[in-house]
């Protein structure tokens, strides 16, 4: 069976639309329409519910979906495991992370995944939460550290932590500088800069809902594209946003940072390919956990459950 046509196929069902699926394979529809022909008359059974909006699929399709997802993946896996093979160069692991400063003691734990395998060259490539999961899908990245849980077929997910967030307001606002502890309430009406950094959804939409949840209602939002952006309107005065308390440790002129009353958390994500059981994520699994009960915090059970069992393996 051929491979284009059912990656062609695998996009089609997860986009529920030969539009969408054309534009992210970067071909036109007809011939995407007509591979999906002829990958049905060699299967010999319909796939595709083309009278449906969304496109859905059929028994059969769902059944082919659910196995090419797999086949792909281990397609994808064996080509990368002989290009590693074949190339003189060092192996390379990449990161994917969210391009802003909310990385707290990431560099910590690249130190301990390049000690635990000093033949590894690592990389970082900046995407947004969402991002990531197309990037591990494509094999453009190996992990990810994101900030949204976000569900996806094929890419497995676990919640690290949970990060306090902050207020940053301008250095000479009122509140700045203020002894009593803050509120939401205080920011209800202020300029409100959300950071939206499309694709979405991306902790923008986490931040509102964490707001939402709360009964708090902004009266005067402001999007900008990146967090850099919405650090320098802070800085010259137009306004306050809320950010994960990490951002703190890069020290930003005329930004002060501020704990609220009321707890609101930020995920940290660790994501990777739902199949991958690799020596490099094996070594992330261990180092993560390592990093994160040496600084007291709670170890996922998956994470801890692996570390134990690598312990034990070693001795």
């Amino acid at each position: 069976m051929d491979l284009k046509r059912l990656r062609y196929f695998v996009t089609v069902a997860r986009r529920r639309s030969f539009v969408k699926a054309a534009e992210e394979l970067h071909i036109s529809q007809p011939p995407l329409s007509q591979r999906i022909q002829e990958l049905e008359m060699e299967v010999g059974a319909k796939l595709i519910d083309r009278d449906s909006r969304p496109l859905s699929l059929t028994a059969a399709g769902q059944l082919l979906y659910d196995q090419a997802v797999e086949l792909l993946q281990r397609a994808e896996a064996m080509t990368a495991s002989m290009q590693r093979m074949l190339s003189s160069q060092r192996p390379t692991f990449t990161f994917g992370v969210v391009p802003a400063n909310f990385h707290g003691s990431f560099a910590t734990i690249i130190r301990l995944f390049r000690q635990a395998l000093p033949l590894m060259t690592v990389r970082l490539l900046e995407l947004n939460s969402l991002e990531q999961i197309d990037a591990l899908r494509e094999g453009r990245i190996d992990a990810g550290i994101s900030r949204v849980d976000i569900q996806a077929e094929g890419v497995h997910r676990i919640v690290l932590r949970h990060e306090p967030m902050v207020a940053a307001l301008p250095s000479d606002h009122p509140l700045a500088n203020q002894e009593e502890v803050m509120s939401l309430e205080d920011i209800r009406d202020e300029p409100f800069l959300i950071y939206t950094s499309h694709p979405r959804p991306s902790l923008a939409d986490h931040v509102l809902s964490q707001l939402s949840k709360r009964g708090v209602e902004l009266t005067n939002t402001q999007e900008v594209d990146q967090y850099d952006s919405a650090l320098i309107m802070i800085a010259a005065g137009c306004g306050v946003s809320i950010v994960p308390s990490s951002a703190r440790l890069v020290a930003v002129p005329d930004v002060t940072y501020r704990p609220l009353a009321e707890l609101i958390t930020s995920p940290i994500v660790l994501c990777h390919r739902q199949d991958d059981r690799s020596t490099e994520i094996e070594a992330l699994y261990f180092v993560i956990a390592r990093f994160l009960a040496e600084r007291g915090h709670e170890v996922p059970q998956e994470l801890l459950r692996h570390r134990d069992e690598l312990a034990r393996a070693e001795s």
